[in-house]
């Protein structure tokens, strides 16, 4: 939602609730519900700026899914009627036709009326979205389109640590992935104050919990960092300032500041990351907190190279497996400090 059609995002007079109702379709080897995996069938639609849709960006590279699945890329901004195409030529995805997803989801379903959301599955030969359940989309690269995955992609949901990392995923999700939202769209001061202290309080179990171990679970990047990752390095372009988590910058909480520069400089991570359409998509679009949508123009982006020292916590990024090659849909050099 925008400026122009009056979105709002504040949950008046009290706590801002995600609707997750999402569209529970899968994709599946066995096809089970009507979409088997195979090569080439599907489109993932994500826009860069949304925390959510860069976990499908990170492990749909790192697994090395890229000629399996395309992507479609919308802008940092959108209205009240969905995210747009409007960087592509003619402003339209060039190979869905299409101007804004939601035109994939009223091709399935007329009139849909729940959040037209990205990371979305769209099925090409239909022009329909098959599935915007991000949490399962991502696992299912992971599970299901092992046939197609790189030479030597890593275990990102290995079956002995799935126990752990769903648990981890769990309090992360809750408590900081929209934790954030829950400061930033509270209603009252009651509502954002228990945010406040619930996203800081976990933020304070994960600095101790990473205080002497590489990774969240085990010892190799899991989906569980995927999923920790995406939120943390949004925190001081614009959860600290424009959703009021102010306690402190993540570069000022050694621990995790570390470990974000960390999975940072891991091929796959901040290569993924472009800082001008993240900071335009929240500073634009919610006009209802940031009123004039006047962009900040730092914070200085430099810091994220520098060295972490957490190589001496022993573990290897990506296990038995190898780093993905350089991207093939690489970020606008002008919207990373990576060169």
């Amino acid at each position: 939602m925008g400026e122009e059609t009056g979105g709002k995002y504040v949950e008046p007079g009290g706590e801002f609730t995600r609707d997750q109702r999402y569209i529970a379709t899968r994709i599946t080897e066995d096809g089970r519900d009507g979409y088997p995996v195979e090569p080439g069938r599907y489109r993932l639609a994500v826009s860069r700026a949304c925390p959510w849709a860069n976990r499908l960006i990170i492990v749909r590279r790192l697994l090395g899914l890229e000629d399996a699945i395309s992507m479609a890329v919308a802008g940092p901004t959108h209205d009240a009627r969905s995210w747009t195409f409007d960087l592509d030529p003619d402003g339209r995805d060039p190979v869905l036709g299409i101007e804004r997803i939601q035109e994939a989801y009223f091709k399935r379903f007329p009139g849909y009326e729940r959040g037209i959301t990205v990371p979305a599955m769209v099925d090409v030969p239909t022009g329909q979205v098959v599935t915007n359940d991000y949490s399962q989309m991502s696992l299912d690269l992971s599970t299901q389109w092992g046939a197609y995955h790189r030479d030597g992609a890593p275990q990102l949901y290995p079956e002995h640590l799935r126990a752990q990392i769903d648990e981890v995923n769990a309090v992360v999700f809750r408590d900081v992935n929209n934790g954030v939202y829950r400061c930033g769209f509270a209603g009252n001061q009651e509502a954002y104050d228990k945010a406040y202290h619930q996203l800081f309080d976990r933020l304070d179990w994960l600095t101790e919990r990473l205080t002497d171990q590489r990774y969240l679970v085990g010892d190799a990047i899991t989906e569980a960092d995927v999923r920790l990752f995406t939120t943390l390095v949004r925190f001081d372009p614009v959860y600290h300032g424009h959703f009021k988590c102010n306690r402190q910058k993540l570069s000022e909480m050694p621990v995790l500041w570390a470990y974000a520069r960390d999975l940072f400089q891991t091929p796959g991570f901040g290569d993924t990351i472009d800082f001008d359409h993240i900071k335009r998509h929240y500073y634009e679009v919610h006009r209802d907190i940031n009123p004039t949508g006047i962009v900040p123009l730092g914070p200085d982006l430099s810091n994220w190279l520098t060295p972490h020292g957490r190589e001496t916590l022993g573990g290897r990024p990506f296990g038995e497996g190898t780093p993905p090659p350089p991207p093939a849909e690489p970020v606008d050099p002008a919207h990373t400090p990576l060169r």
